[in-house]
C-alpha cells in the first residue's frame, strides 16, 4: 500500500503493533546475509564480471595488493577449484592477535590510520567480513616471523581458533572461502572474469606477480601493457605513456567510433569512473585543442580515443561498497581537488610530449579534422532522417518505452541498471515481449525487415538509413555511450536462418561504430526455447500455461540435448514443438523468457577474437568464398520427431 493512500484509521493501522518487540537489532553477519546487496552489489551465479562472487574474490585480493603497494611482499597466489577460492599473499600477514576481530568485527582493520596505508582501497572495515559472512566456509591463517594463527567460520559464526603455534611458513595471510551456495544460486567462476582482473592488478602494479591455477602474470609496462591488452584495432600512432606521482596515463587513438576508457584508483576498476576520469577527460581535450590552437569540439577530439588512467588517492570515496565510481573531490585531506591535480599533470606532460612528438601530434590532428568532418556531414543526414521520420510518425511507432523514461528522466539507479531494449524483427515478433513485458524497465524496439549491412560503411550512411538512425536516437547513442538510455541492449530474433541473419546485422552495427558499448558488457543476444516438450495427455489442458519447473510434464528446451532428455522423461507420450519464430510462444510461456530467469549471453570482444578478420570473412563482399563456406559446412536439421 503506497503512502499517500494509507489511512490511519483502517483497521489495518489500528491492529498494527508498534512495540518494543517490533524493533531488532540484527548481528553484523545478520545483516550482511539479510541484504547482501548493500555490500556486494548484485548476486548473480557468475555469467557476469560484476557477480558477486568475483567482489567477494576482489575483496580478498585488495588486502594482498594493498600489502604489495605498501612494499610487502611480491607474490600473491590464487587458486580456485570446484567453487573454492584460496588467496596467499607473502606481506607482513595480520597481527596475530587480530586474526579473528579482522574477520568477523564490523569496523575493524589497520586502514584507518593513513599512515600504515596511505593509499589504500578499502578503507571502511568491511571487506572481509562479508566474504565471511556470504561463505559456508571461511579460513584465515596469518604468519608472522616464524608463529602462526588460524580461524575458521561458517555463515560468519567462528568455528574453531587456533593457539598461536611456531611455523616454517613465510609471512603472509592466507584466506580460503566458498560461498554460499544458498545466496549464491548455482555459481560458478569463471576464468574468462577472472584473468583480466588478475591481469589489471599486475598492469597497476608493475613487478607483482600474480600467480593464477598455476599460470603465472606480471607486466613490465603498466598502462601501455593494459592497453595493449584491450586494444581491438591497431593503434594510429605509439601510445603516449606519462607517469608522474601517484597518476600513471596512457593514451592513443584507433581507427574506430567512440571513446573508450580503462580508470583505476588505487588499483580499483573503476567501471563507472568518477571524478578522475571526468577530469582527464576534460583536460586531455582542453589540452589538444590549445595545443592546436583551434576551435575542435570536445567530441572530434575524443572520438577513437583509447585512454587509461589509474591515480592514487588517499581515503577515496567511492559511491557504492563496490567501488566501481570515484566519489572523491580531493586527493587527501590536504590535497589539490582531483580536478586540479589530475588537470594540471595532462596539461603539462601531455603537451610537452606533443611538442617533443610530432609526428603523433600529426596523427592526432589528421584523426581529430577526419572525425569533425564526419560528424558534420553525419549531423545533416541524420536531421533530413528525422525530418521525415516525424512527418509519418515512424519513430513513435518503432519504439515502445518503459516508464522509468517516460515519467522520470532521473529515475532509480538501481532500475536504471536493470533497464533493457528489446530489439525485434517487427512488429510480430515483438508482440508476445510487448504485452508481457515489465512496462517499468523493458523497453521494445521493432526492426522493420532487415536492416542495412553496415560493414565498411561510415557514419553518413549510417545516418540516411532509417532503422539505424531510429536506433541510435532510442538507444541516445549520438554523443557517445556515455548518454546510454538503457544498460542492457537485448537482440531478440527468431531462431531460424533469418532471424540469425539479423542478429549479425546488428552485431555488425555495434561491433562497426559503437564498439565501447560492446566492451563495457551492454549488448546481449536472447536465448529462447528451440523446442517445446509436454505431455500429450496433459497438452490440451495445458496450452497457453507459463513455463513450469524441470520436474512438471511441461518442459522448454534451449537445445538438442535438453529435447532428447525431455523426449526421454516422457517417453511414448512426448509431444514435441519446434519455435521457429518470436510470435509462435504466447506472452503467458514467454513470461519466464524476460523475467528474472532471463537466459541472454552477453556479447564480447577481446583482441585475441580477430573481429576485424570475422567481419571482413561474413559481413564483406567476398561472396564466392563465403558461399563455398556455407556449402561446406552445412548441417540439415531432422524434423523427422517435431510436430
Amino acid at each position: 500500500m503506497s503512502d499517500d493512500l494509507f489511512d490511519p484509521t483502517t483497521p489495518e493501522a489500528i491492529d498494527a503493533d508498534y512495540g518494543d518487540d517490533a524493533i531488532k537489532t540484527l548481528e553484523w553477519k545478520e545483516h550482511i546475509r539479510l541484504r547482501p546487496g548493500m555490500y556486494i552489489g548484485k548476486l548473480g551465479d557468475g555469467s557476469n564480471a560484476d557477480d558477486g562472487i568475483y567482489v567477494l574474490l576482489k575483496e580478498v585480493l585488495d588486502n594482498a595488493i594493498d600489502e604489495y603497494m605498501m612494499g610487502f611482499g611480491k607474490r600473491i597466489t590464487v587458486d580456485i577449484a570446484e567453487g573454492s577460492v584460496t588467496v596467499r599473499d607473502f606481506g607482513r600477514g595480520v597481527p596475530l592477535g587480530k586474526v579473528v576481530d579482522v574477520a568477523s568485527k564490523m569496523n575493524t582493520g589497520g586502514k584507518y590510520d593513513s599512515k600504515a596505508f596511505k593509499k589504500s582501497v578499502g578503507l571502511n572495515g568491511v571487506g572481509i567480513k562479508a566474504v565471511n559472512a556470504l561463505s559456508t566456509s571461511f579460513e584465515i591463517m596469518s604468519v608472522r616471523d616464524g608463529q602462526m594463527k588460524r580461524a575458521r567460520f561458517s555463515a560468519g559464526e567462528l568455528l574453531e581458533e587456533s593457539d598461536i603455534e611456531s611455523t616454517e611458513e613465510p609471512n603472509g595471510t592466507l584466506v580460503r572461502f566458498t560461498p554460499d551456495a544458498s545466496i549464491f544460486r548455482e555459481y560458478q567462476y569463471h576464468d574468462e572474469w577472472i584473468v583480466p582482473l588478475i591481469k589489471n592488478y599486475t598492469f597497476l602494479n608493475t613487478g607483482l606477480q600474480m600467480v593464477f591455477n598455476g599460470k603465472n602474470y606480471r607486466s613490465r609496462n603498466g598502462l601501455l601493457d593494459l592497453l595493449g591488452e584491450n586494444l581491438t584495432k591497431d593503434p594510429l600512432y605509439p601510445p603516449i605513456h606519462l607517469k608522474g606521482d601517484d597518476i600513471e596515463v596512457a593514451i592513443t587513438h584507433a581507427n574506430q567510433y567512440g571513446e573508450e576508457y580503462y580508470s583505476f584508483v588505487n588499483g580499483q576498476h573503476t567501471t563507472q569512473g568518477g571524478t578522475h576520469l571526468a577530469a582527464f577527460k576534460e583536460s586531455v581535450s582542453r589540452t589538444i585543442k590549445e595545443h592546436f590552437q583551434k576551435s575542435f569540439d570536445y567530441s572530434d577530439i575524443r572520438n577513437g580515443m583509447v585512454a587509461a588512467v589509474a591515480i592514487k588517492v588517499e581515503e577515496p570515496v567511492f559511491e557504492s561498497q563496490t567501488k566501481t565510481k570515484l566519489g572523491s573531490r580531493d586527493m587527501g585531506p590536504e590535497g589539490p581537488t582531483v580536478a586540479k591535480f589530475v588537470g594540471d599533470f595532462i596539461k603539462k606532460e601531455l603537451d610537452n610530449y606533443l611538442h617533443k612528438n610530432p609526428e603523433v601530434a600529426d596523427e592526432i590532428l589528421k584523426k581529430v579534422q577526419l572525425s569533425e568532418r564526419e560528424r558534420k556531414a553525419m549531423a545533416a543526414a541524420t536531421k533530413a532522417t528525422r525530418e521525415r521520420a516525424k512527418k509519418i510518425n515512424v519513430h513513435n511507432r518503432k519504439l515502445l518505452d518503459c516508464s522509468i523514461h517516460l515519467n522520470d528522466t532521473r529515475g532509480d539507479e538501481m532500475k536504471k541498471q536493470a533497464s533493457s531494449i528489446f530489439i525485434t524483427e517487427g512488429d510480430s515478433a515483438s508482440g508476445s515481449i510487448t504485452k508481457i513485458r515489465n512496462v517499468e524497465t523493458q523497453a521494445v524496439f521493432s526492426l522493420r525487415g532487415k536492416p542495412l549491412n553496415t560493414y565498411g560503411e561510415g557514419q553518413v550512411v549510417i545516418a540516411k538509413n532509417e532503422e539505424f538512425s531510429l536506433l541510435q536516437a532510442a538507444l541516445n547513442l549520438e554523443d557517445g555511450i556515455d548518454g546510454l538510455r538503457y544498460n542492457n541492449v537485448i537482440i531478440a530474433t527468431d531462431a531460424d536462418v533469418d532471424g540469425m541473419h539479423i542478429r549479425l546485422l546488428l552485431l555488425t552495427f555495434f561491433l562497426q561504430f559503437y564498439p565501447d558499448l560492446i566492451k563495457k558488457g551492454h549488448v546481449y543476444v536472447l536465448q529462447t526455447p528451440l523446442f517445446r516438450v509436454r505431455d500429450k495427455r496433459a497438452s490440451k489442458r495445458s496450452r497457453g500455461a507459463a513455463p513450469k519447473n524441470v520436474d512438471s510434464e511441461i518442459y522448454y528446451c534451449y537445445t538438442d540435448e535438453e529435447r532428447l532428455a525431455a523426449i526421454e522423461r516422457l517417453g511414448q507420450n512426448a509431444e514435441i514443438t519446434r519455435f521457429k519464430g518470436l510470435g509462435e510462444i504466447s506472452p503467458e510461456e514467454f513470461r519466464e523468457f524476460i523475467g528474472p530467469n532471463m537466459r541472454a549471453d552477453r556479447v564480447n570482444l577481446r583482441k585475441e577474437d580477430a573481429v576485424a578478420q570475422l567481419l571482413e570473412f561474413y559481413m564483406g563482399k567476398n561472396t564466392p568464398e563465403r558461399q563455398n563456406f556455407i556449402i561446406d559446412n552445412l548441417v540439415v536439421e531432422d524434423d523427422s520427431q517435431i510436430s
